[in-house]
């Protein structure tokens, strides 16, 4: 009976903001060891087990750790979660492969590529031939240290995210075949200096991105392809060869795959001017969104996603909504614990005046007076609805629900990753009421709110996770990179897998 060694170290960091990640992070989100490993049902690590546990192997788990995205890992947080996964592979015994569910875009202090360093560690314990396969999100930053480490990197294909569970299922089939010496994976990276946000980076319905997307897949009919991958690179890390591109997995075909994966990163190189959004102040996105027919109309400020590891807590938007709309009822979300514990210790029907926002990640600005009456007081509790946490219980921590003239403000006392309005259906407010609806993902609102928005403005607000990174200050990118050099001759960073 194979054996085959079960880990996951998942979370996207930022480099520009958000607060830094701690143990306590992971121990809120997701921390499994041994059995509770393999009770794991959902997300990519779910469908990977379902996989390898109906083909009849053994399945060794080491461990599993997941959280909301933040700021890097701290040096401690790193160093112990990073042990703890490799003495359990170093107790594992006699392996036959080893399966890995990462992000891709994680960091730590000290360490830039958090996946390139595990994969690293990972390979030196197993040795060069055991076969070790990866998946990651398809926002990760694909490096050489990932290419040269792993055996092959199979990624999500689709955002909003919707197929975690079947990645897990096509890595761990992809890890069997190999393993049963059915296929011998070669893989090869290509990647161009593009460095947009996902605002225009779904794969459901018309778009750059998807037909990038959809050209790689069709490589996937030819022989000898196993796998082809897509990497909108999640641009708010500060590392060297940032990039987007293609990862292509070939079976004992070398020169395929860097072939493929050149073409679909020249492609992805044409396709770069679309991908940057037209941008509004939260001022102009409120005055246009009066003249929307009827309807809810989204004011999309990216610039605070939990998500993409910012605090939350950004009033940029809110600020604006209490001058320029006060007129309309809207609703906005800020993680504020401070004022959070301020309406409990007040209680419902009472009268506030807070203080509120940019406390958690205080360099974006100032925070904004708001007066209103506390009309809602909930523990924070909700549980996600598909996605990559499916079934996942998560908490706001204490919040609170403030009425600021029409205005409703939903205070938390933590950041949570936005799917489908679970939080706002948790605290009682319904999105086709209200006229303005501040939506702080570039991505999901679409699937939750797309058939209720008569208008959709995208905002240009202070924040680490901006929708165009074009003034973005990096110190560690060397040589040019779009948008910020709009003339910028194409450049191609490849590089191939020992196979």
């Amino acid at each position: 009976m194979p054996r085959i060694a079960v880990g996951s170290l998942f979370t996207e960091c930022n480099h520009l903001g958000g607060r830094p990640l701690e143990l306590a992070d992971f121990e809120r989100g997701e921390l499994r060891e041994g059995d509770a490993l393999l009770r794991c049902e959902a997300g990519t690590l779910g469908g990977a087990l379902r996989t390898l546990q109906a083909a009849g192997v053994e399945v060794v788990p080491l461990l599993a750790a997941s959280c909301c995205p933040g700021g890097p890992l701290t040096a401690e947080c790193h160093a112990e979660l990073t042990s703890r996964l490799c003495r359990a592979l170093a107790a594992a015994g006699p392996l036959d492969g080893v399966l890995l569910v990462l992000h891709g875009a994680a960091t730590a202090e000290g360490v830039g590529d958090l996946e390139g360093d595990l994969l690293e560690k990972v390979r030196a314990q197993v040795g060069t031939a055991l076969p070790v396969v990866a998946t990651l999100d398809l926002h990760a930053h694909v490096t050489p240290a990932m290419i040269h480490a792993a055996t092959a990197l199979v990624a999500w294909e689709t955002y909003p995210h919707a197929d975690a569970f079947t990645t897990g299922h096509r890595a761990a089939q992809l890890l069997l075949d190999t393993v049963a010496g059915l296929c011998r994976p070669t893989m090869a990276l290509a990647k161009v200096p593009v460095l947009t946000a996902a605002i225009h980076g779904g794969t459901e319905g018309p778009g750059p991105f998807r037909d990038v997307m959809q050209y790689a897949k069709w490589h996937e009919r030819l022989a000898g392809v196993l796998s082809t991958s897509v990497f909108l690179v999640h641009p708010y890390l500060d590392l060297p060869g940032l990039g987007s591109g293609a990862v292509v997995v070939t079976d004992n075909n070398p020169a395929l795959a860097r072939e493929l994966a050149t073409r679909i990163a020249h492609l992805y190189w044409q396709r770069r001017e679309s991908l940057e959004p037209e941008v509004w102040s939260p001022v102009e996105a409120i005055r246009r969104g009066r003249h929307c027919p009827p309807g809810p109309v989204l004011l999309v400020e990216t610039a605070d996603c939990c998500g993409g590891g910012a605090a939350g807590d950004s009033v940029a938007t809110l600020r604006a909504l209490l001058t320029e709309g006060r007129r309309e009822t809207a609703v906005v979300g800020v993680v504020d614990p401070g004022a959070a514990a301020a309406c409990h210790a007040a209680g419902v029907g009472a009268a506030v005046r807070l203080w509120l926002g940019h406390l958690v990640d205080p360099q974006w600005g100032t925070p904004c007076e708001l007066a209103g009456v506390v009309e809602r007081l909930l523990g924070g509790e909700f549980t996600y609805r598909g996605g990559i946490f499916d079934g996942q219980t998560a908490s706001m921590g204490p919040s609170a629900v403030v009425n600021a003239g029409g205005v409703r403000v939903l205070i938390c006392s933590q950041g949570t990753y936005d799917w489908q309005g679970e939080q706002w259906e948790a605290a009682g407010l319904e999105a086709r009421a209200f006229r303005f609806l501040v939506v702080k993902n570039p991505m999901n609102f679409r699937q939750t709110y797309g058939q209720l928005a008569t208008g959709v403005f995208v905002l240009d607000t202070p924040g680490p996770t901006p929708a165009t990174v074009r003034h973005v200050p990096y110190q560690q990118l060397t040589g040019g990179w779009y948008p910020r050099d709009r003339d910028l001759p194409l450049r191609m960073e490849v590089c191939e897998s020992a196979g």
